[in-house]
């Protein structure tokens, strides 16, 4: 399997680059939900740019050695928000889209099992795999190759307290 390593650098600029996507392309979204865990950067930096609410749906997947053994996906089961109600138009991000499952089960949850009035809702991901079943409404880089994405902060997963 192929490997691509990101600097925080890079990491903070394709969520810019994602952040500006969404502005060019004129869409107006009123909410943000974030997938925990991988999209809650991603999630707080566009709340902070778009100075729009941000909310946070758990999800969990992976686990195993180095996290990188994909298993049933868990969904939370209420969102995190300090807003009353969800917004109507909902920007649902992520930091990336690899099966597709995650946000497949995310967008009907969203819809039915939140008794709020969401009409619409777009993805938005820094990377799309080929492999993904879904194809995000918006992402920075497609990735044909589906490489295993060494993340900024993936050093903290191998790390305890002890030892800072």
């Amino acid at each position: 399997m192929a490997n691509l390593y990101i600097s925080w650098s890079d990491y903070h600029q394709k969520i810019e680059r994602l952040a500006a996507q969404i502005y060019q392309s004129g869409w107006k979204f009123n909410q943000i939900v974030c997938l925990a865990r991988g999209g809650m950067r991603v999630g707080d930096i566009i709340s902070r740019i778009y100075k729009q609410p941000l909310a946070i749906l758990a999800t969990s997947s992976y686990g195993g050695s180095g996290q990188q053994e994909r298993g049933n996906l868990t969904l939370a089961r209420h969102l995190t928000m300090t807003t009353e109600k969800l917004g109507s138009q909902v920007l649902l991000v992520d930091d990336l889209v690899d099966s597709g499952v995650t946000l497949e089960q995310s967008i009907p949850w969203l819809q039915q099992n939140s008794n709020y009035a969401v009409k619409e809702i777009r993805t938005a991901v820094l990377w799309y795999k080929a492999c993904s079943t879904i194809k995000p409404d918006y992402y920075v880089d497609y990735l044909p190759d589906n490489p295993w994405i060494h993340q900024p902060f993936e050093h903290y997963e191998k790390m305890n307290p002890a030892e800072l």
